[in-house]
């Protein structure tokens, strides 16, 4: 549960993969050992981190909105959390899913 997000709130991720196969740009925070979805709060926050994320070569990515509710249904059990992150990359909340 977010303090700062709530359920029917519109989010923004980053998507990559070919059409009809997208999936959610995951990271890894190597220090800590955790793995996570960056979220944002506003889509200029999101393309202007993309270049700050870890991506493959060959990939293609998109920021698309996403209702919270959903993105915490699709990543559940997946041993993922989310980062809600602002536009300079600092991260506002950290949420176990």
């Amino acid at each position: 549960m977010s303090w700062i997000i709530k359920d029917d709130q519109w989010v923004y991720v980053v998507i990559h993969g070919p059409e009809g196969n997208e999936q959610l740009l995951g990271q890894q925070d190597e220090e800590y050992h955790i793995s996570f979805v960056p979220v944002f709060l506003k889509k200029e926050e999101a393309v202007m981190n993309l270049n700050l994320l870890a991506r493959e070569k060959d990939h293609k990515y998109d920021v698309q909105a996403m209702l919270y509710e959903d993105l915490v249904a699709r990543i559940s059990g997946q041993g993922y959390m989310l980062f809600v992150l602002d536009g300079t990359g600092k991260v506002l909340e950290k949420i176990t899913v």
